[in-house]
């Protein structure tokens, strides 16, 4: 039988080869990570270069929602700045717990209820791009207002594809509704539109080109060059279509991170 001390040195000894292959893993999956983001971002470029515009010119948000803090450290310690986020909760939760130069961007559907909890929990929020309706644009404007914040950037969600699941003001209404957040929403700072295709991608060409249209449109309203007004379309299987078709800012969450992680339900 073995004795005490030597169980124990066992029992040392396993822990550290537990150890050992959890930070090898851990490892293997920063490197799987990092060049998941480094292969976006060649194709990226690829798809500027195809379209003859300016790589830089186009902005890549990394969509981590339902990813871990640590995942999202990955991306961080590879050098990428940028992170979109669709539900309030989570990103006040993990916001903290990342670096303060990070540039939050939210993606979801904003509930009335939910405006003071993002603004007051995220410091580092840079945009959101999903403001669909006057009302929800005057509660932000007072928030944002009330914490003497810099001016927040917000981009008019559209539904480009006629779909009642979805959010975003009508086509025939963006003009309006840019016009009121550029008019009547000192605290916030109008970027440009915001859509999303259909899941199907059977449409997202039409649904960019409605989305450009509505640019040329709102540009003409507010007396603005287009260049000043963002576009914001495409996701993981369509971004490259989208910035050949004139995105500024795409939204990119599985090519990156890996298929999304839902708790399961009981």
């Amino acid at each position: 039988m073995k004795n005490q001390q030597e169980c124990k040195a066992q029992n040392q000894q396993e822990e550290l080869e537990q150890e050992q292959e959890m930070a090898a893993s851990s490892a293997a999956m920063d490197g799987v990570t990092a060049a998941a983001l480094r292969f976006v971002l060649q194709r990226v470029h690829q798809a500027a270069e195809r379209s003859g515009r300016e790589s830089q010119r186009i902005r890549l948000v990394a969509v981590s929602k339902t990813k871990p803090v640590s995942v999202i450290r990955q991306i961080c310690d590879a050098g990428h700045r940028c992170f979109g986020e669709n539900y309030v909760q989570e990103l006040v939760e993990k916001a903290p717990q990342l670096p303060d130069d990070i540039e939050w961007h939210f993606i979801g559907n904003l509930q009335s209820n939910k405006v003071k909890p993002l603004i007051a929990g995220v410091p580092n929020l840079a945009m959101v791009e999903t403001i669909d309706d006057e009302k929800i644009a005057d509660h932000l404007n007072r928030v944002v207002g009330s914490f003497r914040r810099k001016h927040l950037k917000v981009l008019v969600q559209v539904n480009t594809s006629g779909e009642e699941s979805k959010s975003g003001v009508e086509p025939s209404g963006c003009v309006e509704l840019a016009n009121h957040v550029s008019l009547n929403c000192p605290n916030l700072q109008f970027c440009g539109l915001m859509t999303i295709g259909m899941l199907d991608y059977t449409s997202t060409p039409e649904n960019f080109k409605t989305l450009a249209n509505c640019r040329g449109e709102v540009c003409k309203a507010l007396g603005i060059p287009e260049e000043q007004c963002e576009l914001s379309m495409g996701m993981s299987g369509d971004f490259e279509l989208a910035i050949e078709m004139g995105s500024t800012n795409v939204r990119v969450g599985s090519t990156i991170f890996g298929a999304r992680e839902y708790p399961k339900k009981n």
